[in-house]
């Protein structure tokens, strides 16, 4: 189940009509459009998080552990129904479903971005967090094939890279959700329907990506 471009721009604009919330037509794209699913998360406000434990390792970085998962292709609709259940829930997307990610300091992010868009390599979304950090949405497995990739590559000692895949069991923060009390994060490339349902290979961009990053530490 899936929505066209111009079937996302009625939505919008049914939502501004009914006074749906700009958070649940995000969502609904993510779902509808890109494929993926989604789990609301919480939210920090002054050093607390909003799942209510005090001793709260990543306070408005986690899913809520008590809401169930959006599945893809829920509809704006559905979408709605589940979000009012949450409200002022962050959006977080699972790894390691429709996509791996693999992560890097943010000013080595962009510059990577920028070469990898001169060499016209296929590129997926990729964000930019709050706290300095940049996700590169690459095919799943990515996570698991990191370090043999890495090796193949010519990179004995990985631990010299600010570099690390994400895999199953890890959650990225969606835009344009708060993360952490932090502020909103970004896109650096939105999804494009090119590449957002079939992310690029991790080998494509992992040479650039290495070599950025060891530069920018080096």
């Amino acid at each position: 189940m899936g929505f066209t471009i111009g079937g996302i721009r009625e939505i919008r604009s049914g939502t501004r009509r009914r006074g749906r919330s700009s958070e649940c037509t995000a969502v609904a794209e993510f779902t509808g459009l890109w494929g993926w699913d989604v789990v609301p998360g919480a939210r920090a406000a002054a050093g607390a998080c909003s799942c209510g434990r005090s001793d709260c390792r990543s306070p408005g970085a986690h899913p809520l552990g008590f809401a169930p998962q959006v599945p893809a292709g829920a509809t704006l609709d559905e979408v709605t129904k589940a979000w009012a259940e949450f409200p002022g829930a962050s959006v977080m997307l699972p790894v390691g479903q429709a996509f791996d990610a693999i992560e890097v300091a943010e000013p080595a992010g962009r510059r990577a971005l920028a070469r990898l868009e001169r060499m016209g390599l296929p590129l997926g979304p990729v964000t930019a967090t709050p706290d300095g950090r940049a996700h590169f949405f690459v095919a799943p497995g990515a996570a698991a094939d990191l370090p043999e990739l890495l090796y193949r590559m010519g990179w004995d000692d990985p631990t010299s890279l600010d570099l690390r895949g994400l895999g199953p069991g890890t959650y990225l923060t969606a835009p344009p959700s708060d993360r952490g009390g932090l502020g909103p994060v970004r896109w650096l490339r939105p999804p494009a329907l090119d590449t957002a349902t079939k992310p690029p290979a991790a080998r494509l961009l992992l040479g650039t990506l290495a070599y950025v990053t060891h530069r920018s530490r080096a």
